[in-house]
This record gives C-alpha cells, sequence and structure tokens, in this order.
C-alpha cells in the first residue's frame, strides 16, 4: 500500500557533475565582470561584459584570467570539499576586493596593488579605513551589491543540491589525498605562472602571449582594463625591478665612480658654493600646472599671475611628468633620489611602495645634510604612499603630517575644501624655519595637498570661468571642475608669493624648488584626443633663492642648462647649477645627463592611455626645446651616458651596491657623518 503512494515533490536533488561545472562558469565569469567594473572610473556593465565579448574578435584575455581565477576558485572547493561552500568563499572574496578597488581608484586615483598587503600592511589597512571612512555608504552600497547577491544565489542552490562531497570516494583517506594533490597541483599552478609572468620567453609569460596578453605597465588601471584585473593584478606580485645591464660587475661600477669623480672634479673647479651651506626645500605642489597650456581650454583670467611672474627671474621651465590625475609619490621619489621611472621595469609601478620600504640601500639627496636637520612636511595623512616608512627609511629626522608623528599646524581649510590649505602648510614650514635653535642649514621636502582632486565647487564666489576654443563645448560637469581646480591655483599662487616673500625676509640662505607633481584628471575633454598627451604631462617648476642666499636669480636663469625643460630626477644637480655649489659624482653624471636629455620619462599616456608618436613602450627623450629625441639617433656621448644611468639606477636599487663602499653621493663640504636608517 505504502509503495503506491505518490512521491513527494521536491527541488532538492544531488547535482551531477555537469551541473557543477556550468554553475563554475557562470560564478566565475561573474567574478570576472565584478573585477573589471572595478577599475572603471564610471562603472559600465557593458563595458565590462565587452572584456569577455573580445574572444570573439580574436582576443582572448578573458581566457587568461578565467583560468588563473579558476584555480584559485577550485582549490578552495577541493580544499573544503564543498562546491557551494568554496563558491560562497570565493565570491566572498570577489565582493571585497571589487568593492576594494573600486574605492581605492575614487579615492586615492589608483587602483590597489599587490604593494598595498606586501608592505606596510598596516599603514594600508589604516589608508583604506580611512577611504571607507570617506564614503561609506558607496562602499557599503558596492560590498552589498559584489558580494551579497551572488550569496543569495549560491545560498539557494547550495539548499537544493543534496550532494554532499565534491570528491566523493568511499574511503575517506582517498578523499583527503586526491584533495590535498589535487589542490597542491592547482595552487602550484597559480604560483609558478605568478612568480614567472614577468619574465621574458618563461613558460608563464608565453602562456599570457598566447591568449593576447599586451602589458600597458605605465598605467595599472589601463593594464587591468585591457588585460583583466586579475592578469594586470598578479603580474605586479612579482615585479623585476629593472632588467641586469650586460656589462654590471664591481669592476665596472668601480670604474664608473672613478670616471664620474673625475667628472666632479672638473665641475667643482670652477664652482665655489656648498650646497649644505644653504637650506634647500623640496615643494611638490599637488596638482600644479598653467590650465593657460592645456588644449581646447580657456579661462577668463592669469590664476598665476605671481608664479608666472616668478619663474621669469629665476631658474624655471616646463617639467615632464609621468603621471596624469596621481602617480604623485612617483616624482617625489625621482626627485629626492635622482632615479628615474624611465630606467625601471615597466612592471615596477610604485617604487615608494615597491622598493623602498624594503631597501639596504636608499639614497637621497637630504643624506647630505646632516641628519638631525632633515625634515619632511606633508598637509595629508602620514601613511599615504607610505610616507611614514620610507621617509624613515631616507634618514629623515621628522615628519609633520595631517596626523602625525608630528601634527601640522595650523590646519586650516578655504571655503568648503576638504584638503587642508597650501597656506597652512607654507605657515607651518615658517615656523619651523623662524623656531629652530640653532638656526642651521637644512633640507625641507613639502608635499601639499589643496588641489587634489575631486573638485566639486568649494569655493565662494568664484568668478573663474572656464571655456571651449574648439567647436564642442564643454560638459557642465568638464567645466565646474576646471573652475574649482583654477581657483584652487590661484589660492596657491597667492599663498606662494608671501611664502617666498617670508622666505626672504628670514636671513639666512634657503633655497626653493617649486613644482608640480602632474595635471589633474579633470581636463575630460583634452585627454581624448592623444596628440595632446605631452601636453597633459607638463607642469612648472621654478628653482628661487632668497635674499641671504646672494644668489641672482635672473643671472642664475641665464646661466642654467637645458632649464626650459626638465624631469624630476634632475632637480638635484640643477640646484646644485643654481647655488654655482659643487657636486658629488652622482649630481656630475646627472649635470651631464641634463646637458644632452632635458627631460625622460617612461611612456606617457593621458586619461585615454593612448600616445603613439613613439613605438608603444618606448621612453620618451626631450630636448632643451621640448622636442622628442628618437634614441635612434641619439649621438655616442648620450647613449653612452644613458646606459651608465642604467647601471647607476641598478646597483642602487637592485644590485650589490657596489657604490656604497665609493664617494660617489658623497657632496664635498656635506657634515653627514652619521648614517642614514638604511646605511646601519
Amino acid at each position: 500500500m505504502q509503495e503506491n503512494m505518490p512521491r513527494k515533490l521536491t527541488l532538492r536533488h544531488n547535482f551531477s557533475n555537469v551541473a557543477y561545472g556550468l554553475w563554475f562558469v557562470i560564478f566565475n565569469t561573474v567574478a570576472i565582470i565584478l573585477l573589471q567594473l572595478s577599475v572603471q572610473l564610471n562603472p559600465s556593465v557593458s563595458v565590462a561584459i565587452s572584456f569577455i565579448t573580445k574572444v570573439f574578435t580574436g582576443q582572448f584575455q578573458f581566457v587568461t584570467n578565467f583560468l588563473l581565477l579558476g584555480l584559485v576558485y577550485i582549490s578552495l572547493i577541493l580544499l573544503t570539499n564543498r562546491f557551494w561552500i568554496g563558491t560562497a568563499l570565493y565570491m566572498t572574496f570577489i565582493g571585497l576586493f571589487t568593492s576594494a578597488e573600486f574605492l581605492k581608484l575614487n579615492v586615492f586615483e589608483n587602483i590597489v596593488l599587490p604593494a598595498d598587503f606586501k608592505w606596510n600592511l598596516m599603514n594600508n589597512i589604516y589608508n583604506f579605513m580611512e577611504a571607507i571612512a570617506f564614503d561609506f555608504t558607496d562602499f557599503f552600497l558596492i560590498t552589498l551589491a559584489c558580494s551579497l547577491s551572488p550569496l543569495l544565489l549560491v545560498l539557494l542552490l547550495g539548499i537544493l543540491d543534496t550532494r554532499k562531497r565534491f570528491i566523493n570516494l568511499s574511503a575517506a583517506s582517498h578523499r583527503t589525498v586526491a584533495r590535498l594533490l589535487l589542490s597542491a597541483v592547482c595552487i602550484t599552478l597559480v604560483t609558478t605562472f605568478v612568480i614567472q609572468m614577468a619574465t621574458i620567453d618563461s613558460w608563464a609569460n608565453r602562456t599570457a602571449d598566447f591568449f593576447s596578453d599586451s602589458p600597458k605597465l605605465w598605467d595599472s588601471q589601463t593594464d587591468a582594463k585591457a588585460n583583466g584585473t586579475a592578469i594586470g593584478f598578479a603580474r605586479l606580485i612579482n615585479p623585476k625591478v629593472m632588467h641586469k645591464p650586460h656589462d654590471y660587475s664591481q669592476k665596472s661600477m668601480l670604474a664608473l665612480a672613478q670616471h664620474y669623480a673625475n667628472s666632479a672634479q672638473s665641475i667643482n673647479a670652477t664652482r665655489t658654493g656648498t650646497l649644505t651651506n644653504s637650506t634647500v626645500i623640496f615643494l611638490l605642489s599637488e596638482s600644479f600646472s598653467n590650465p593657460a597650456r592645456v588644449p581646447g581650454v580657456k579661462l577668463n583670467k592669469d590664476v598665476i599671475p605671481r608664479i608666472n611672474a616668478i619663474k621669469k627671474n629665476t631658474t624655471s621651465g616646463l617639467m615632464l611628468s609621468a603621471g596624469f590625475g596621481g602617480g604623485t609619490a612617483n616624482q617625489e621619489y625621482m626627485t629626492l633620489s635622482g632615479l628615474s621611472m624611465a630606467n625601471f621595469s615597466p612592471a615596477l609601478t610604485s617604487p615608494m611602495e615597491q622598493i623602498v620600504p624594503q631597501a639596504s640601500w636608499a639614497p637621497i639627496v637630504a643624506n647630505s645634510w646632516l641628519q638631525q636637520n632633515t625634515s619632511g612636511f606633508h598637509s595629508h595623512n602620514s601613511k599615504v604612499y607610505s610616507r611614514n616608512a620610507d621617509y624613515e627609511k631616507f634618514g629623515f629626522n621628522s615628519f609633520t603630517a595631517k596626523d602625525g608623528p608630528l601634527v601640522l599646524d595650523p590646519q586650516k581649510k578655504i571655503d568648503r575644501g576638504i584638503y587642508i590649505s597650501d597656506e597652512s602648510l607654507y605657515t607651518a614650514v615658517i615656523n619651523s624655519l623662524k623656531n629652530e635653535e640653532p638656526r642651521v642649514p637644512r633640507f625641507i621636502q613639502m608635499s601639499t595637498m589643496q588641489n587634489h582632486m575631486p573638485y566639486k565647487n568649494w569655493y565662494n564666489n568664484n568668478e573663474v570661468k572656464a571655456s571651449s576654443t574648439t567647436q564642442k563645448p564643454l560638459t557642465t560637469s568638464e567645466t565646474q571642475k576646471i573652475q574649482t581646480y583654477a581657483k584652487g591655483l590661484e589660492y596657491t599662487d597667492k599663498a606662494t608669493q608671501k611664502f617666498l616673500d617670508e622666505l626672504d625676509a628670514i636671513n639666512r640662505p634657503i633655497t626653493l624648488v617649486f613644482y608640480g607633481d602632474h595635471l589633474p584628471a579633470a581636463y575630460e575633454t583634452a585627454t581624448k584626443n592623444p596628440k595632446n598627451s605631452v601636453a597633459l604631462h607638463e607642469t612648472d617648476y621654478f628653482i628661487w633663492s632668497n635674499k641671504a642666499s646672494r644668489i641672482n636669480n635672473a643671472e642664475a636663469a641665464r646661466k642654467a642648462t637645458n632649464a626650459a625643460y626638465s624631469s624630476p630626477n634632475f632637480f638635484q644637480a640643477q640646484v646644485a647649477e643654481h647655488l654655482n655649489a659643487k657636486v658629488s659624482p652622482f649630481q656630475a653624471f646627472l649635470t651631464e645627463l641634463h646637458a644632452h636629455v632635458a627631460a625622460m620619462e617612461p611612456p606617457v599616456a593621458n586619461k585615454i592611455q593612448e600616445w603613439k608618436r613613439l613605438p608603444l613602450g618606448s621612453d620618451l627623450y626631450l630636448d632643451g626645446k621640448g622636442k622628442a629625441i628618437n634614441p635612434r639617433n641619439m649621438d655616442a656621448k648620450t647613449r653612452q651616458l644613458l646606459a651608465d644611468y642604467k647601471l647607476i639606477q641598478y646597483d642602487i636599487t637592485a644590485g650589490k651596491h657596489y657604490l656604497k663602499s665609493t664617494s660617489f653621493m658623497s657632496v664635498p663640504g656635506a657634515q653627514n657623518t652619521k648614517p642614514s636608517q638604511s646605511d646601519e
């Protein structure tokens, strides 16, 4: 009787391996879509899906990302031996990573890098938590959409599935061995692929090439968009700092050190000044660049008349920046170290985060001053770009920032602006110079924050008006951004003139290097034309000395070498030239190179990240008139200088530090006998 009763209708049943395979493909594809959405400033599902549909046009980057993420995904399934538990863990990780990626891009203007997890993890967690506080609502909603929605589907499917185990061998020991072996294979494949993918002609590199990988490593966001977020992140986990020059050896480095010691001796024979007899200030002005040079944009007034006037009467020009809308720390690193991003491997995106924290030797220009007389000032949080750890590594005696270690005072803002004003930072430095006893020469590194994005109509009574010089008008959004940014520059202009006046009133030699790190990401129309790429990477700089220095700024400008164009790695040599100061062998080298190459950077790219006037991936070299130098047309001397530069930079950052035991970095007259932390 009981056998004739109808079976109870139920949706629950054992899922087959085919069903598991189908859901595996679906969830892994969703993961890729979420990751591609996270690297877009204005997320578009259609753009993310187009990354997948590129396979129909012969571009298979999706496949590489699918395989890499798939190995991680299946490892979680194997380790838990539960398909839905493994899927839940995987989708939770993807959701959180997507949220972090999107938030970092919108707040800090760059995407999540392996260095965020690899070095100074607690500092980066602090930065991330601060970013969450900056816009908690967006973070919550993004996390909810990216994590909870897929997890609800996973939960439903897990309830419907009555299958207990993914690998269902009868003997428990057999199940364990099979799971561990298979997961070990997957993890090994992922690990070896990540380790080797940045090595040319390795199996991992060839595999990526086979699936259409086309690295765009001068910009990690562009690389993630083009080649996939997973692949873009993975290739940066084990970056090659530099390719080892074929002639690198102790013998060649000692010979090089002696050669430039002779060059320094020759230069110093005609110079009478001593660099460390002056207080030298390097002032990085956030996003500072004259809007009048931006193609297609016109303002109703000159917003930086004072700085333009200063530039006319002292050493000054245009600085070639490798960044656009970001990359501040890279310009800062080049300024302090005298090294160039153009020499690093393309996979190295942030030396302040990827090299300096673990460096055993990190020489910078500040080391020429007594360590107790070197200071950093920043009008934002000390942990951003790992500055607190890096400045300690550089040997700075103190660091004053918004949150300490020494707390910046004052911390005023302008109208509805969200960042500390430039005037506040200037005031803090002036007070430090006036109150210091004894009043000895110092090196000071300053970084402002006032003109950082976003540009949301912060200022009252903003009379600055922006318009288009083309037939296509600017959008309302772009107009507001440019006008807000330009008004901020006007405040910077006034504050900088006041700062110089106050420095002029101090009765001891002070020299200031003022430079903008990059243009703001406000010029949406200009970035759409690839012909504008170089113009969108030219910022302003000047080198100025106060009255007590007894330097004729105008005369120094007339004698300056290739001053019309420069790049941040040359500034320390230019300061010495401006002061008629004796140089170290390294600064003698930079002086010689700057006479042959006015400016140099890795391939520059604007927002659309496309620049085709040079072969893809070529470094950019400018002459004294700002024209690109074709590497194939360089004379023998220039080629040799660039080759020597790579030897020097490799030895300092990735090599055996043969130069450390020489006087290569020693500035004549410097009294810094106390080693920095990196020397101890």
